[in-house]
């Protein structure tokens, strides 16, 4: 995908993102949220192996019968929600809520690069404004770095990735840590992301979050997912 195609496909999607388009997409903020977004309070310290604060467990997703089935499972933290992304609702919800834009609106949110959004973790439930999403790919050749390069590049205006491979149990993948400035929201923030391969096609798990105090709030949750990844 062409960076400039992406940099439009991701203006549509704030667009789509701020007017709620997708299931449980951010709205209007209850009173104390932010402050709490902006410390992990409810995140529960797991030092072993690492420095990176890990959530406490809520659940698995991933496996058959799970909110979302996935070719991977793996832990999502306490008290955030995933929903399964239905791509027929969501461009029914981005037609009623963008008219004539409704489709492409709906095709934005729905497809990066080489994959397609499967699963998103709602972190509200928590007290945050963003979302740890799972995005899914058809079998190919193209290994995991590939496959995120192909990802960041696709939602443009990125800035300062930095590449590392990780292991987490059966899986081998690759992380990235970049900046994504928002032309719509004039503002930089930072994205993290990982990708692992499976026979099933390529999984890519991405943390955004609503500003940088948001995202690094919701840290210990993309920990969480990243240490139980595993082969569904």
């Amino acid at each position: 995908m062409l960076v400039g195609a992406g940099n439009a496909r991701r203006g549509l999607a704030h667009v789509a993102l701020l007017a709620g388009v997708l299931t449980g997409c951010a709205g209007a903020e209850e009173d104390g949220t932010r402050a709490n977004a902006s410390t992990s309070a409810k995140a529960t310290a797991d030092r072993t192996g690492s420095n990176a604060e890990v959530a406490a467990r809520g659940g698995t997703i991933g496996a058959s019968g799970s909110a979302c089935e996935l070719p991977v499972t793996f832990d999502i933290a306490k008290e955030w929600k995933a929903e399964a992304v239905d791509g027929g609702t969501a461009t029914d919800k981005a037609t009623d809520d963008a008219g004539e834009l409704g489709q492409d609106v709906a095709d934005a949110l729905l497809h990066q690069g080489p994959v397609t959004a499967a699963c998103e973790v709602d972190a509200k439930p928590a007290g945050h404004i963003g979302f740890l999403r799972v995005w899914t790919g058809e079998p190919g050749d193209d290994d995991a770095r590939t496959v995120l390069e192909a990802f960041v590049a696709a939602e443009g205006s990125t800035s300062k990735a930095k590449y590392q491979d990780f292991k987490a149990g059966d899986l081998k993948g690759v992380e990235v840590q970049y900046l994504y400035t928002s032309e719509l929201l004039d503002e930089t923030k930072p994205e993290r992301a990982l990708a692992v391969t499976t026979a099933r096609g390529p999984v890519v798990v991405h943390l955004g979050g609503l500003d940088t105090g948001e995202h690094r709030a919701m840290l210990p949750a993309y920990e969480l997912a990243k240490r139980t990844l595993r082969t569904a």
